[in-house]
Order: structure tokens, then C-alpha cells, then sequence
């Protein structure tokens, strides 16, 4: 777990190759040797550490690993400078005193009191070091696919067999979560990716992340490995509006570092350039002018790119000359336009310029699984190639299942993209909302559906990776989904930060996860457009509330009252506990909500203390704690999002329709 005071880089390249560690210094101290050894955080009742994303194939092998004095990690071709260096902080961070990274047939350290070899998996080398183990690996693994293994004893040892440059980092990375203080757990892990493209679309209106949160975000999603960044931020204007003009000199520098930051970490930043509210298709000098774009950041080491027509209207023309060439506007026409212009993008950009990956696409209409003359246009004159965006069965899904990603399949005439609108807060629905709910509602198998997968995230970054780190458990491994799983490690994953001092956390601090988790279930709520929900709010709080007025209804009052106490308790101290343990930047994000939950955590246990007055038969000391705790309610509804922050604009909202209810309830029960 990776904390962000030391992603802070600078546009030096030294500092840029520290970004793949994630949490590197420039000059890293060795950690210093526990005198008791932790184990690894293990998943209850396997006896396995926990790993995130789950791995395809995890099991024991024997002892777990010592780590102190000298290591030495040997590596060949394949391994890249960011995945040398990630390996080596690792191993500083687990208590190895000294670090000697090597190529395979230099000379050995000698002293080293463990060894790791990262490699191809093909390789001699690898391939002897893995019989070393009773354990073994496919033949041939998947794109981005790894095999570890590793044991204690007399004679350690880890040996890290890959399918590409990827998949050695994915596999340091997974190593990164087998560490505790002294040691690595002894596993056999082969491990590979469900979907191809895992990862997050910049997409949402409102105010744009900073540049730091973006550099941020990108070392986060190496952490948990997520492949693909798209940056399509509505509010930039060159990104939309000003399509056609070039990017201010001091602004590329920015794209440039983020496309360094994106390399280090083995994601794809895919340029995303959106010229549909002006675009006239039919006009030579404007697909020029596309082109130029896409060129410029191709010579800045982009090879993935999307053009986004979403969010624009096809019942008028933006010049003469499409009326001419298409006729007059209507679904049809504008499919046919659209096409034409994604053809010639695949076949006279991407095909003459090497590496670069298919291009991808948001259409106009990019909800639901119903046919229309503008899908029946797509689909009959798209290049196939063409990766074509999908949002589910609705702008914001209620849920996305296999049949649905099917039908999609057959009205659009080829497997679709995933476009999540899952935890983006910017409509009006959301209002009042940071959405931290568990990444549910998405069904096993999607991954034979569908080309790849990406959630639109929340103006409020930090707050984002909750939702993300699920999403990436699932785009990995989907069928081993668990999504209280994922959420659980959500929490752990931000509490591991800080308690490092901004270094990686080996271990999360377990009151801050705690607190999270608390926090976490009063923003469980999912709303749809109309502000129904998809996602309940609350459901920890609404069972404990039920519990309670079970218990209170059959005359148990006293210990009704005091078993919902310890847990308003938490919600009351939750705020506290998360500035204090969790990362600064995910605290700004959401203190409205902290501030919020404090008040209301009050009024909960000032709602209680009037109820237990009332079994004590004292009713004027319950009207008197009844009044506090309207006053606690009434100063949490007074608390407003923070303009400039997200878009729209409100009061925040706090496990609403349980929290407030049972505190203006809770006179009336006698």
C-alpha cells in the first residue's frame, strides 16, 4: 500500500524512474529488522496472505521467507529499470539491510543471505530456479501473466517467471503484498489478467484532477493493475472545445510528464481527443487538424488513442458541407459520418504509425442494448477494429450482466468496451454524494464479453480508489470476485499509507480500516439519475438499526440501547481516526462528509442516551439529550459540498434514510 507523499515527483528523469516504485525516495533507508516478525495479512480461514487483485492460482508451499542482511535480485532483459527498482525497495521495506540488484551472469554478491530472480519465463534460468519448488506454471503464460514462487528454510528463495514486461512488474507488485516486516510469505502463485484493458477514463464534467492527482492516480492503478489511464477530462478545453489547437507550451509539458509517469508504471495513457460539438466531417482541413493532434503526442511516446463522440447532438450539421455530403441530420447520417471519419483515423493514423493499438470510440449513443438507425449505421460501416464504448443498460447501470453485454454485442456488431459510470458524482442524482460503496452488481463472465473495462471515476480523486481498487479485482479475476472482499481491502489499502510515514505500508493500521469501513457504509448509496438508488445506503447501520428496534420491541430495552451504542460510538470517533490515519489527501477529499459524520455520530449517541434516560424512567433528562441530539442533526444538515471541489453543488449527505430517521424517530418510541 502505497502512500502518496512519496509519489510527489519532478520532471527529472531520475525522479521519473523512481515513480514505477511507488513509494520510493531517492535515497532509500533500509527498514529496520523487527525483533518479532509479523506474518502477512492473511484472508480468513486459508492461511493465505492477501492479494489484491486475487490471483487465478495461489497456494502454500511451505515456510515463509526470512528477509535480512544483503538480498540480491538477478534479473535479465526482460525486467525494466522501474521493475529492478520496485523489487529492490521491496525488499528494503521488508527489512533486507542491503540490496544487489544484477544481471543474469554477472558476478554473484556472494554474501546475500536471499535471492530473487525476475525473469522471462521461458528462460534457462527461470525455468531451473522454478524447479527448485513443487510447484508448476503453464508452458506458455497469458499477456501480462506471472508465476512466483517462493520458500524459506536453509536455502531461500523467489524466482519470478513472466510473459512480458508487464507481467515481471505485476509480479513484483504482487510480491509488494506477500511482504511483512521480516519476511515473505512462502506461496506458489500463476497469475494473469481476465480482460486486456483494465482500467480508468478521466471522463466526468465538473472540475478537472490536478496534475498531481492524475500522476497520483497513475501510480496507484500500477499498485493494483489497472493498465489503462484515458485521458478525456470534459473541462479541458483542449481536449473539447479548442480540439483543433495545439496545447500551450507549459501544458504539454504536463501531458508529457503524465505519459512518463504512465510508462513507469506500466499503464497505457491513451489520448483522448473530442472534437464532436464542431467537428464538420466532411471538411479535409479539420481531419488535418485530428491528426496533427493525435501526431504531437504520438511523438511524445502515446500509442493508444480514443475519439470520444459522446454528449453531442446529431439533429443539426456544424457546416454546409455534411448536409451536402450526408443529407439531412438524423441518426443514420450521423453514424454514417462518424464511421467514416474512425475509418480513416484507424487506417491512415494507427496503421501508419508503428505500435500504436487499435483505436477506440465512444459513440453518441453509448447506453443500452436497444437497436437504432445510428447503431444499424456502426455497425454496418465501423471498422471492426474500432473499440467501441459501452455504458451498460443505462447511463448510470442499475447493474451490468452477460446477457445484457450480449445484446449490446449483437445490436453493435462487435464486443464493446466498458464504459463504468461507477463512482462519477457529476449529475444531478448524485448531489450531496461521494460515492464509497463496494464495486457490485457486475456479473462473472463479463470478461468473455466484453474487449475491456473502465470506470468514470469522481472529481474527487483519492476518494475514487475505493471504487477502483474493486473494479480492478474484477477486471482481473473475475471469477473469484468477492466484492466485500475488495472492499475490505479498499480500507486496508488507504490505511496502510500513512502509518509508513508516506513510504509503502506493509501492514494497515486496523483502527483506521476499521473507522473507514464505518465511514465507507454511510456513503454505500448508489443513486441512479433520478436519485433512486441501485446500491442501498447504509446496510451495516440499517441492520444494527433493525437489531435495535427488534430488541426494543420485545421489551429488551436496556441492551438494545447499549448494543447500538458501541457501534454510534464508532461513527462518532470514524472522522477523527481517518484524518489522523488515513492518507491527507483522501481526508481533503471527503471532510464535508467527516464533518458530517462526526455531528451525526453525536446525535446517534445523544438519541440513545435519551432512550436509556427513558428506561430509567427520567423523561426529562430524555427530552433534554433528545433536544442535543436535534441540534447535532440540524448543524450535520447545514454542511455543503465545497465549491470548485465536485459538481453539482449540495448538502452532503450522510447515511441518509436510516442515520436521520432513527435519530427523528427516536423520541416517538416509548
Amino acid at each position: 500500500m502505497f502512500g502518496r507523499n512519496a509519489r510527489r515527483r519532478s520532471a527529472a528523469v531520475a525522479t521519473v524512474l523512481c515513480a514505477a516504485l511507488a513509494g520510493c525516495t531517492n535515497a532509500p533507508q533500509p527498514s529496520p529488522q523487527p525483533t518479532a516478525p509479523a506474518p502477512a495479512q492473511s484472508l480468513p480461514g486459508t492461511g493465505l496472505p492477501q492479494v489484491t487483485p486475487q490471483p487465478q492460482q495461489m497456494r502454500r508451499l511451505g515456510d515463509d521467507i526470512a528477509v535480512q542482511g544483503k538480498a540480491e535480485v538477478v534479473v535479465d532483459q526482460l525486467v525494466d529499470q522501474p521493475t529492478r527498482d520496485l523489487a529492490a525497495q521491496v525488499l528494503r521495506m521488508a527489512g533486507a539491510s542491503d540490496v544487489v540488484v544484477r544481471e543474469q551472469g554477472q558476478p554473484s554478491a556472494g554474501d546475500a543471505a536471499l535471492r530473487i530472480e525476475i525473469g522471462t519465463q521461458g528462460s534457462q534460468a527461470i525455468a531451473q530456479g522454478m524447479r527448485g519448488f513443487d510447484f508448476s506454471a503453464p508452458a506458455k503464460l497469458p499477456p501480462e501473466g506471472y508465476a512466483l514462487a517462493g520458500r524459506g528454510g536453509t536455502d531461500p528463495a523467489v524466482v519470478i517467471g513472466a510473459s512480458d514486461a508487464a507481467g515481471a512488474y505485476y509480479g513484483v507488485q504482487t510480491l509488494r503484498q506477500l511482504a511483512s516486516p521480516g519476511r515473505l510469505a512462502g506461496v506458489g502463485i500463476v497469475d494473469h489478467p481476465d480482460m486486456p484493458l483494465r482500467g480508468s477514463i478521466e471522463g466526468f464534467y465538473g472540475p478537472p484532477w490536478t496534475h498531481q492527482q492524475r500522476m497520483d492516480q497513475l501510480a496507484f492503478y500500477g499498485d493494483v493493475k489497472l493498465n489503462t489511464y484515458v485521458y478525456a477530462p470534459k473541462d479541458d478545453p483542449y481536449h473539447r472545445e479548442k480540439w483543433r489547437e495545439p496545447y500551450p507550451p507549459d501544458e504539454f509539458a504536463s501531458v508529457q510528464q503524465l505519459i512518463g509517469q504512465a510508462a513507469a508504471h506500466h499503464v497505457k495513457f491513451t489520448f483522448a481527443l473530442s472534437p464532436g460539438t464542431s467537428i464538420c466531417y466532411s471538411d479535409e482541413s479539420d481531419f488535418r487538424a485530428l491528426l496533427a493532434k493525435l501526431q504531437a503526442v504520438y511523438d511524445s511516446g502515446v500509442r493508444d488513442f480514443s475519439v470520444p463522440l459522446d454528449d453531442i447532438s446529431y439533429t443539426r450539421w456544424n457546416c454546409p458541407g455534411d448536409q451536402a455530403k450526408y443529407g439531412s441530420p438524423s441518426q443514420g447520417a450521423a453514424g454514417r459520418a462518424q464511421a467514416e471519419l474512425l475509418n480513416r483515423v484507424q487506417r491512415e493514423f494507427v496503421d501508419t504509425h508503428p505500435g500504436v493499438a487499435p483505436l477506440q470510440f465512444v459513440p453518441t449513443e453509448y447506453s443500452d442494448v436497444e437497436d437504432s438507425p445510428y447503431k444499424a449505421a456502426i455497425r454496418s460501416t465501423l471498422d471492426p477494429r474500432v473499440l467501441t464504448m459501452w455504458t451498460g443498460d443505462g447511463v448510470i447501470p442499475r447493474q451490468i450482466t452477460v446477457s445484457d453485454a450480449q445484446q449490446a454485442a449483437a445490436v453493435w456488431g462487435r464486443k464493446l468496451f466498458l464504459w463504468d459510470n461507477y463512482p462519477v458524482n457529476d449529475f444531478d442524482g448524485s448531489v450531496g454524494r461521494v460515492l464509497l460503496g463496494p464495486y457490485e452488481k457486475r456479473e462473472r463472465g463479463l470478461d468473455e464479453q466484453l474487449t475491456g473495462a473502465l470506470v468514470n471515476p469522481m472529481n474527487l480523486a483519492a476518494a475514487s480508489e475505493v471504487v477502483e481498487l474493486g473494479a480492478a479485482d474484477f477486471y482481473w479475476n473475475n471469477s473469484d470476485f468477492d466484492a466485500q472482499r475488495a472492499w475490505r481491502a479498499a480500507a486496508d489499502h488507504l490505511a496502510g499509507k500513512r502509518a509508513a510515514g508516506g513510504a509503502p505500508g506493509l501492514v494497515a493500521d486496523r483502527g483506521t480500516a476499521d473507522a473507514l469501513l464505518v465511514f465507507f457504509d454511510l456513503e454505500h448509496m448508489g443513486p441512479l439519475p433520478s436519485g433512486r438508488p441501485w446500491l442501498p445506503q447504509a446496510p451495516e447501520l440499517s441492520r444494527r438499526v433493525e437489531a435495535f428496534r427488534t430488541a426494543w420491541g420485545s421489551g429488551d430495552r436496556a441492551n438494545a440501547v447499549q448494543e447500538l451504542r458501541g457501534y454510534a460510538q464508532a461513527i462518532a470517533d470514524a472522522p477523527a481516526r481517518i484524518r489522523e490515519g488515513a492518507p491527507a489527501d483522501f481526508a481533503s477529499d471527503v471532510e464535508p462528509w467527516l464533518s458530517a459524520t462526526g455531528l451525526w455520530g453525536q446525535a446517534l449517541l445523544a438519541s440513545l442516551d435519551g432512550l436509556q434516560s427513558r428506561v430509567d424512567g427520567d423523561e426529562a433528562a430524555a427530552s433534554g439529550h433528545f433536544d442535543q441530539a436535534r441540534q447535532f442533526a440540524a448543524r450535520a444538515e447545514q454542511i455543503r459540498t465545497v465549491p470548485g471541489k465536485v459538481r453539482p453543488q449540495g448538502p452532503v449527505r450522510v447515511g441518509d434514510g436510516v442515520l436521520d430517521v432513527f435519530v427523528e424517530q427516536a423520541p416517538g418510541l416509548r
